[in-house]
């Protein structure tokens, strides 16, 4: 089952974790809570997905919808603990063009805070 397991903010950083399969509904709910937060003057969204195994195109498609959302207020997109399959995918989308990547949830706070 795919889901949103902990949605989190740390130092004006907003962190959402997931687990399972990033589809359209799991994508759907990332970028739904993204924009509770965007819309209340977040500007930093870290996903990690340490806990998903793979992406579809929908998914990956909603997620550059959060992107450009994120774009239009000065803000930023990053992502933390990609499994491999999933960094590819993204470097193949271009995806990691617009966004960093981060090998740990620690490392990427430490960044982006």
């Amino acid at each position: 089952m795919s889901k949103i397991i902990s949605i989190e903010e740390s130092n004006s950083v907003l962190v959402i974790s997931t687990e399972g399969y990033l589809n359209k509904d799991l994508a759907t709910n990332v970028f739904d809570e993204s924009i509770k937060y965007i819309d209340n003057g977040t500007r930093t969204v870290l996903l990690n997905l340490s806990n998903s195994n793979i992406v579809n195109s929908i998914g990956a498609s909603i997620i550059i919808e959060l992107i450009e959302k994120l774009q239009e207020v000065d803000g930023s997109l990053s992502f933390c603990s990609l499994p491999t399959i999933i960094e590819k995918t993204f470097t193949i989308m271009g995806l990691t063009k617009y966004c960093s990547t981060y090998s740990n949830q620690e490392e990427a706070l430490e960044e982006l805070s």
